[in-house]
C-alpha cells in the first residue's frame, strides 16, 4: 500500500536500505580482517624496544585525539629519539587539523619529527605535515590541495516531491543559512565565502610559517590544485623524495642516533572485536554527515 501511494519515497527508502546493508557488509569484512592482522602486527611491534616512534595519520582527519595521544606518548618516552609522522590522508576537519598542527609546532624544538607521505597527503594532510622539521614524499604522492571547501546538497526539490515542508523558527536572519531544505541567499553566500576566505588565509599563513616560506609565495601555490611529490619538491613544499624507510634514516641522522634505527608504533588499543566493528560502522555511516557539517581542509 505504501509503495503504491508514495512510489518515489518507497524507491528512495529501498536505495538507502541497500546502500546501508552493503556498507555494513563491506565494513564488517574489512574490519574483521584488518583488526586481526593489525592486532598481530602491532602486538609484535609494540613489544619491541625502538628508538624512532611512528605516528600514523590514515584516512580522513575527523578527530585529533588519538593522533595527539600517540605523539605525546612518544614525546614523553626518553627511549624515543625521533618521531615519524606517517601521513596517508586527504585531510578533513579544520579544527582537528589545526589541533594536530599546533601540537607538532609547540614541540618542534624538543624532538626531531619528520613527515613521511604515503599515497595522499593533501589539504589537511599537508597542513599537519608542514609542522614537522622535514617532509619526505614519494615521487607519485598526491599532495598540495591547499585550500578550504564547504559543500552541501540542496534537497528542496526532493522535499517538494515527497510532500515535506520544512518549518523553521529561528532567532536571527542567518541562523538557518546552509540548510539543505532551501536555496542559499546571495547575502548568505557572501558570508560563507568570507568565512572560507578567512580560513584559507589561516592555512596559507600557517603553512608558510612552518615551511619558512614567504606568505605571498605560498599563496600563489594555494589555489586548491594538487601536486605530485616530485613537483612539490621543486616548489619547496616538500624536502626530499623517498619512502618511509628514507624518512626513518633521515630522522635518525638529524637526531644523532648511533647504531641500528628501530621504528616502533604505538601500542594497539585494548578494544574488543565487537567494539571495534561497531565503532568503525558508526564512523562509516556518519562520515559523510559529520564532514559535510563543517568547513574542511580536504582534497575531494
Amino acid at each position: 500500500m505504501f509503495a503504491r501511494r508514495h512510489p518515489f519515497l518507497f524507491f528512495l527508502c529501498v536505495i538507502c536500505a541497500c546502500f546501508t546493508l552493503g556498507l555494513v557488509a563491506v565494513s564488517g569484512v574489512a574490519v574483521i580482517g584488518a583488526f586481526a592482522v593489525n592486532s598481530e602486527i602491532r602486538s609484535a611491534i609494540a613489544s619491541t624496544k625502538g628508538n624512532i616512534g611512528v605516528v600514523e595519520v590514515t584516512g580522513p582527519i575527523i578527530s585529533s585525539k588519538k593522533i595527539i595521544q600517540d605523539f605525546q606518548g612518544f614525546m614523553n618516552d626518553d627511549a624515543i629519539k625521533a618521531i615519524i609522522l606517517r601521513v596517508d590522508s586527504p585531510g578533513g576537519g579544520i579544527g582537528p587539523s589545526q589541533e594536530i598542527y599546533r601540537e607538532l609546532m609547540k614541540n618542534r624544538d624538543t624532538k626531531i619529527v619528520i613527515a613521511s607521505m604515503g599515497s595522499v597527503a593533501a589539504s589537511g594532510g599537508y597542513y599537519i605535515a608542514c609542522a614537522t622539521q622535514g617532509i619526505v614524499a614519494n615521487s607519485g604522492t598526491i599532495t598540495g590541495s591547499i585550500g578550504v571547501i564547504m559543500e552541501y546538497a540542496n534537497l528542496e526539490q526532493i522535499a517538494e516531491k515527497i510532500g515535506i515542508s520544512p518549518v523553521v523558527i529561528k532567532s536571527g536572519e542567518y541562523k538557518d543559512m546552509g540548510s539543505p531544505m532551501r536555496k542559499l541567499k546571495d547575502s548568505e553566500k557572501k558570508l560563507f565565502q568570507h568565512l572560507v576566505d578567512e580560513l584559507h588565509a589561516q592555512f596559507v599563513f600557517d603553512a608558510a610559517a612552518a615551511r619558512n616560506m614567504e606568505t605571498d609565495v605560498m599563496a600563489k601555490l594555494a589555489d586548491g590544485r594538487v601536486y605530485t611529490g616530485q613537483t612539490a619538491m621543486k616548489l619547496k613544499l616538500v624536502d626530499r623524495i623517498g619512502n618511509l624507510d628514507d624518512a626513518v634514516q633521515w630522522a635518525g641522522q638529524m637526531a644523532g642516533i648511533e647504531g641500528e634505527l628501530t621504528p616502533v608504533y604505538p601500542k594497539a588499543d585494548k578494544m574488543t572485536l565487537f567494539k571495534k566493528l561497531a565503532e568503525t560502522l558508526f564512523q562509516d555511516v556518519n562520515l559523510g554527515t559529520r564532514l559535510s557539517e563543517q568547513l574542511r581542509y580536504v582534497f575531494n
